[in-house]
């Protein structure tokens, strides 16, 4: 999977993104990439609350929101991450 700042999790299951989610935004801090865009869709909401509930518990994210509506809205967040 390629690290450019963008993590599409359509094709996931919320069980399947805990550690999908963690080691993306690892790799993306050793590239030094400080805004990360996850896309998790509309549909039911299931990734949405499981990617947030993530974020929250992670020291290296330093702020995290919905996107705007060019980007995706509520169908994908945007997450920034700590300097090292």
């Amino acid at each position: 999977m390629p690290i450019e700042g963008e993590l599409d999790l359509h094709t996931f299951q919320p069980a399947e993104v805990k550690d999908l989610v963690r080691d993306y935004l690892a790799a993306c801090l050793e590239k030094g990439i400080l805004r990360v865009r996850i896309v998790h869709g509309r549909g039911s909401g299931a990734l949405l609350c499981t990617v947030h509930s993530i974020l929250k518990k992670m020291p290296e994210v330093e702020s995290f929101e919905l996107a705007g509506e060019l980007e995706g809205g509520w169908g994908a967040t945007v997450v920034r991450l700590k300097r090292c």
